[in-house]
């Protein structure tokens, strides 16, 4: 049920029933849970490292370095970070005039400033002309507690409309470190969602590597297929652990880039007879993952059982992470649920 102003803050709410009353200090806590091996600032480090033997990499911030890592890189090479301070059109117009130059600019702030604040300086600047300006951005999707103003839920849509952009939702902290190469390596405008701070790693253990464009198998599953991006293959794999219980063999399929889809691998899994196909997304249901797949299925004639687990299509409440995430679906337990009650 939708809250209305009469109600409690859901930053007041427990998720858990004897837990401790959580704080407002969960509004921007990490999303690693409390036994979870973490990484601190992956992309900021990977940008340092990487900076080393690529001197035409330059670093730029809306006055957010602190808040999307970049400031690791900012004391490391000072010469080569330029803060344009509030003021994302600027700080876009900016990166494609380096870009120009012969520069690989990284050009970071949250996703809610890009996408909305500064999409037509960003399509006509950097798209339209295919400038090598790579569009680092934190708190993607439902990954602030602090409402609809830094809520990025649909930023996915808006940039999977705009030709020429590149779109990448990394799962965890392995996959950060390894994207950051493999998108300075390409040539054209990126957009890469970014999950900060202490970022949970769990790709490790599936031998993985990052490859732009391509999907991954992490694992297979006869009863159910679920096809994620970013932190939501962290849940998917919770969720097939949770499962195995309940005697449900659940296959993950991890799509890191959005744009361009990896089409021929998700046609290929969702085409084994038997398995429905469930698009698990830490975004709105309109114009995300879960659309991107669901055209791709239709223009090939491809018609397993869809369902999406997504956002609403509405302005989210503020609150504690750990309960909006419970009460928008994307937590494991509300997968878990969700999932038992379609099958």
């Amino acid at each position: 049920m939708k809250r209305n102003k009469y109600q409690r803050p859901a930053f007041l709410d427990n998720p858990e029933q004897g837990g401790a009353r959580l704080t407002t200090s969960a509004m921007i806590a990490s999303i690693a849970g409390p036994d979870q091996r973490t990484i601190a600032a992956p992309f900021g480090h990977a940008l340092v490292e990487l900076a080393k033997d690529r001197p035409e990499i330059v670093g730029l911030s809306a006055d957010l370095s602190k808040y999307t890592d970049l400031h690791i890189f900012a004391k490391a090479y000072p010469e080569r970070f330029f803060q344009m301070g509030m003021a994302e059109q600027l700080l876009m117009l900016a990166a494609a005039g380096m870009a120009r130059e012969g520069f690989t600019p990284f050009a970071t702030t949250y996703a809610v400033f890009a996408s909305r604040r500064a999409y037509d300086f960003i399509c006509m600047a950097i798209a339209e002309e295919n400038l090598n300006v790579k569009i680092v951005c934190a708190l993607p999707g439902l990954t602030t507690g602090y409402g609809p103003s830094h809520q990025a839920t649909e930023d996915i849509a808006i940039f999977r409309g705009m030709p020429n952009m590149t779109i990448v939702d990394p799962c965890d902290a392995c996959e950060i470190e390894q994207a950051v190469p493999a998108i300075t390596d390409h040539k054209g405008p990126v957009y890469m969602r970014l999950l900060r701070g202490n970022v949970p790693t769990v790709l490790d253990e599936y031998n993985y590597k990052f490859e732009l464009g391509k999907a991954r198998m992490l694992r297979d599953g006869a009863d159910v297929l679920v096809i994620s991006s970013g932190l939501m293959t962290m849940r998917a794999l919770e969720l097939a652990d949770q499962m195995r219980a309940d005697k449900v063999d659940v296959a993950v399929l991890h799509v890191p880039t959005i744009k361009p889809l990896d089409e021929a691998t998700i046609l290929k899994e969702a085409a084994r007879t038997g398995r429905p196909v469930i698009v698990a997304e830490n975004h709105t249901r309109i114009g995300g993952l879960g659309e991107a797949v669901a055209g791709a299925l239709l223009r090939n004639g491809v018609f397993p059982r869809f369902r999406q687990i997504a956002l609403p299509d509405e302005f989210l409440d503020a609150g504690a992470l750990p309960t909006l995430h419970d009460r928008y679906g994307i937590s494991t337990m509300a997968m878990a649920q969700t999932l038992k009650s379609w099958l």
